[in-house]
């Protein structure tokens, strides 16, 4: 049973690597997220404000992970053009759209405040 457990982990951080060497936006992000880590340590956010921050850029990571999961199913199931997997792609994309703007909201919240006397 560990073993399994094991394997699952190596099969989850295979899937973030995949992330990150095939999606240009998955690299846009990492990159956002190294700003916000670094900004949040330098402006010593509060835990409160950790919270938000982290949330907002974890909900920006699994939007990107899913509609990347996405993208490869429907390229799978349907490899030819169809109007219905280019919906789901346009959704999923909207998703990931949604949870950065949604970032940079909070963003705007955290260090609005830090950045403007």
């Amino acid at each position: 049973m560990l073993k399994k457990r094991l394997r699952s982990f190596y099969y989850a951080f295979r899937g973030i690597a995949w992330l990150l060497l095939t999606q240009p936006n998955a690299r846009i992000h990492l990159v956002a997220t190294a700003v916000v880590v670094t900004a949040g340590f330098y402006f010593r956010v509060s835990p409160q404000e950790w919270a938000l921050l982290v949330f907002a850029m974890s909900a920006v990571w699994v939007a990107e992970a899913f509609n990347t999961a996405l993208e490869f199913l429907t390229d799978l199931v349907s490899p030819g053009y169809h109007e219905l997997a280019g919906k789901a792609k346009d959704v999923a994309a909207g998703a990931v759209l949604l949870a950065a703007i949604g970032a940079v909201v909070i963003a705007g919240i955290v260090f609005g405040p830090k950045i403007s006397p």
